[in-house]
């Protein structure tokens, strides 16, 4: 084994300050386990991180960004049963929330990796045995890292929470690495999905991934109307809300008889502006959405594996350039950024 490794970390904030540095292989302890990254997906989380815009408390630096990952086991601790070496895994987003309700320390941003928790963008990386999941065999390394945030964000808001069921209109914002991960379950599920995109570039690109309800919002402002019109004034049964402020008013209007919001996003704004009145009228759901426990991540990669999932990357980036990979998140891809570790 060797003992020094490649590991990308802030110096200060702002993507300026990420620096590729050599640093000491970590060592596990009685229930971690090491492992071997492959490949990181990039979120929008990521860079608020890396901008110190996100958590109440900058992190220690240095730190390493990014939460999503998927590697192998390399070498375990003594006390570890759940895996062994040799075997392919992800880990989950938030490290303590296994199951059922979510642990107080979650309505602090808890114990997440990638703020606070160190993130995952080195060449090795060790973590307790109780967050991993096994990734599905059907799936590359690189689509596999895709999972932790926003595969999971979308099944939870769909699956976990929104009890979606064949037939039901899904309503899908935008080609970021959430809706297009929305888009993907919503077809695997027998559900109807309605895609808004201002790009008429990425029309074609959702046509072949089976999407044949498309609304432009760049010449469809009043898109919450079309949607209407879309589904016979029946309206969405399920909204990703990934771009939050203003935009939350239409999806109100949007919104089917006892449908769901899942709250995801604030693109736009942190601030939600919604009227009150159709909410109730409807009475529909407004829900908080981050991320899901690990149990509806394993939920997640058998239906991965059942319904031969998918995920759509935009582009693999070499571990050296991350910068690049950051820009081109910046600039909005179709689908998720890779980073290829090895």
């Amino acid at each position: 084994m060797q003992k020094m490794m490649k590991r990308w970390q802030l110096t200060g904030t702002g993507l300026n300050n990420l620096i590729l540095a050599d640093v000491p292989v970590p060592v596990p302890g009685d229930h971690e386990v090491l492992i071997r990254v492959s490949a990181v997906s990039l979120n929008y989380r990521d860079l608020l991180v890396i901008d110190g815009k996100l958590l109440p408390e900058l992190p220690e630096m240095p730190f390493t960004p990014a939460s999503d990952m998927a590697g192998e086991i390399v070498a375990a601790g003594e006390k570890v049963t759940r895996f062994h070496t040799g075997e392919r895994v992800i880990g989950n987003f938030w490290t303590q929330w296994t199951d059922n309700a979510p642990p107080a320390e979650m309505a602090h941003h808890g114990m997440s990796l990638g703020g606070p928790l160190p993130g995952v963008l080195a060449e090795y990386i060790v973590l307790n045995e109780e967050t991993l999941v096994a990734v599905p065999p059907s799936l590359t390394d690189e689509e596999a890292s895709t999972l932790p945030i926003t595969g999971l964000t979308a099944w939870f808001a769909l699956k976990e929470s929104g009890n979606l069921q064949p037939g039901q209109t899904v309503l899908l914002q935008g080609t970021g690495g959430v809706s297009l991960a929305g888009l993907q379950i919503a077809l695997a599920m027998g559900a109807e999905p309605v895609v808004l995109t201002r790009s008429a570039e990425k029309i074609a690109r959702l046509n072949a991934l089976g999407v044949t309800r498309i609304i432009d919002t760049g010449t469809t402002p009043a898109w919450a109307d079309a949607v209407m019109s879309l589904t016979g004034g029946h309206g969405a049964d399920h909204i990703l809300e990934v771009i939050g402020g203003e935009n939350l008013r239409q999806s109100v209007v949007a919104l089917a008889p006892g449908g769901h919001i899942a709250q995801i996003g604030f693109m736009q704004s942190e601030e939600l502006v919604m009227p009150a009145v159709p909410l109730m009228l409807k009475q529909a759901t407004l829900q908080g959405i981050t991320v899901g426990h690990r149990r509806a991540l394993e939920r997640l990669c058998a239906a991965v594996e059942q319904y031969q999932i998918k995920p759509v990357i935009d582009t693999v980036y070499p571990f050296g350039d991350v910068p690049a990979a950051f820009a081109h998140l910046q600039r909005g891809p179709f689908g998720k950024i890779v980073i290829r570790i090895k």
